[in-house]
């Protein structure tokens, strides 16, 4: 059996990081995790090609190679979706579709697939592939269980080449036990948080080190401090492996912001090498968080938090949200204050959107508010419900808030003062993508750049040279990153 696999192409987003990629001369951010453990699902002796549209082109001649192509997507992957199964139609070529997008959305895709492996592949996989082999496939593939992750193999690395990415990414956990009103997590993954064991997860970090990976690894659980009696037994093996190998990785993962609660959790995920954690921060209006059920950011100083965890060396990515039905035309501005005084460099700000499934899509549908399809991406400026502010006040509001937090100045402001309060377990060495960068980026921002953002490049240089010198490889890629979403801001 011959196998394509196809990972459709990320449009310009907040985190696709276009903008910034070529100083590193990296095709992609993140390589198509999902597809590549599924590939490490299927029969040994098949034939398999994963082409992911990120960092190549899709010729017909893949396709006609094929027998079948098996596809995976996201929400915000769904224009490029649509083109790679009008093509695989035209060519007369069996689909088989699974992931986020086809399990939020099946019905769209009935017509368009010839089978849909729903929930997840590590429970609805084997069955087709058992009837595939007997002839007899059927159109849909359901589980209403949640498989362990001791089921989950080690991804099929060489099926890529992992030099056209910026980061790897591996799995520990999936569930969350929080059930935010607008996050489809629970509704995808559940609320119990599934671990991997310690060695299954040093297995994997094992098989990127041997293939020489050194970097950036990014854990890609939606709640990595989901189950802490868990994590805290792992963290032990990790520190262990970690020190043993001479810390080749630095961690990238997703928590709660109760993780400022614990500090022994704080001490060890440092302490493993994990330097930067995103967490949905959402708003500082106490009524909308009480909206939407974010229990565990309601009633705490939460710029206090951030600068806990910014001090312990980890850096806080932040995720922010307007729109709620709590909201009045002053959030705007309790925004851009809440971002500037916690130092969160690198600020997502959204619009809410109802996600398919969520407890707010069935609110708002029960209410009539519901309008179109969500684009999958909440930066894109874009809401598809009826809000309770003016929609066109809400959206220019929105618009205030990136366009001013990615200023030159504002951003500059908070690069300096996250600078200030950070305090990395390890210091970062330039290695020799990070001279090539640094290079870069005195040519596009230092010497190409408008007079302003130039202004600010060369002063942030400055200063993080005089006062923040062992942080000056953080300083300058987090300009790069200003490059990035100054660029964004502008198109939304």
């Amino acid at each position: 059996m011959k196998v394509l696999l196809v990972y459709p192409e990320y449009p310009l987003t907040f985190w696709s990081f276009d903008y910034a990629l070529k100083f590193i001369s990296k095709k992609a951010a993140y390589p198509p995790l999902g597809l590549l453990t599924v590939a490490a699902m299927l029969p040994e002796d098949w034939d398999l090609r994963l082409v992911d549209l990120n960092v190549e082109k899709l010729r017909d001649r893949d396709l006609e190679w094929a027998d079948y192509v098996m596809i995976s997507a996201m929400l915000i992957q769904k224009p490029s979706v649509h083109s790679i199964l009008q093509r695989c139609r035209s060519l007369g070529k069996k689909v088989v579709a699974g992931g986020p997008l086809f399990n939020s959305t099946p019905e769209q895709y009935f017509d368009l697939v010839d089978h849909l492996i729903l929930n997840e592949a590590e429970i609805t996989l084997p069955p087709f592939l058992a009837d595939l082999e007997n002839g007899n496939p059927q159109k849909v593939y359901r589980a209403d269980t949640y498989p362990e992750l001791s089921m989950t193999p080690t991804p099929r690395w060489d099926l890529i080449n992992i030099k056209k990415y910026a980061t790897l990414m591996i799995q520990c956990s999936r569930g969350c036990p929080y059930d935010c009103e607008f996050c489809d997590i629970t509704t995808l993954y559940g609320r119990r948080p599934r671990v991997k064991e310690a060695g299954q997860l040093i297995g994997e970090l094992q098989v990127i080190y041997d293939l020489g990976w050194r970097g950036t690894v990014f854990i890609v659980d939606d709640n990595f401090i989901g189950n802490k009696v868990k994590i805290k037994r792992m963290l032990p093996d990790l520190i262990k492996w970690m020190q043993e190998h001479q810390y080749p990785f630095h961690f990238t993962t997703e928590a709660s912001i109760n993780l400022a609660d614990d500090d022994e959790l704080i001490e060890l995920m440092a302490e493993a090498g994990f330097d930067t954690v995103f967490i949905g921060l959402e708003t500082p209006n106490e009524e909308s968080l009480l909206e939407c059920a974010k229990i565990q950011n309601r009633g705490r100083d939460m710029v206090a938090a951030v600068k806990k965890l910014q001090a312990e060396g980890i850096q806080v990515l932040g995720g922010y949200i307007v729109g709620f039905d709590s909201d009045d035309e002053g959030i705007f501005h309790r925004q851009i204050k809440f971002i500037q005084e916690s130092g969160v460099v690198t600020a997502m700000v959204g619009l809410l959107n109802a996600l398919p499934k969520t407890k707010l899509w069935k609110r708002l549908m029960a209410e009539n508010r519901l309008q179109v399809d969500t684009t999958g991406d909440n930066t894109d400026g874009t809401i598809n419900f009826i809000p309770k502010m003016d929609t066109e006040t809400l959206i220019t509001g929105y618009r205030r808030i990136v366009r001013t937090i990615y200023s030159p100045r504002y951003y500059y402001r908070r690069v300096c003062n996250f600078l200030e309060h950070y305090q990395p377990r390890r210091r970062c060495t330039m290695q020799r993508h990070d001279i090539k960068a640094f290079c870069k980026s005195i040519f596009y921002l230092g010497i190409v750049g408008n007079g302003i953002s130039q202004w600010y490049y060369w002063k942030m240089m400055c200063k993080s040279l005089i006062f923040y010198r062992k942080l000056f490889p953080d300083a300058i890629k987090l300009m790069v990153f200003g490059y990035h979403f100054r660029k964004v801001a502008k198109k939304v």
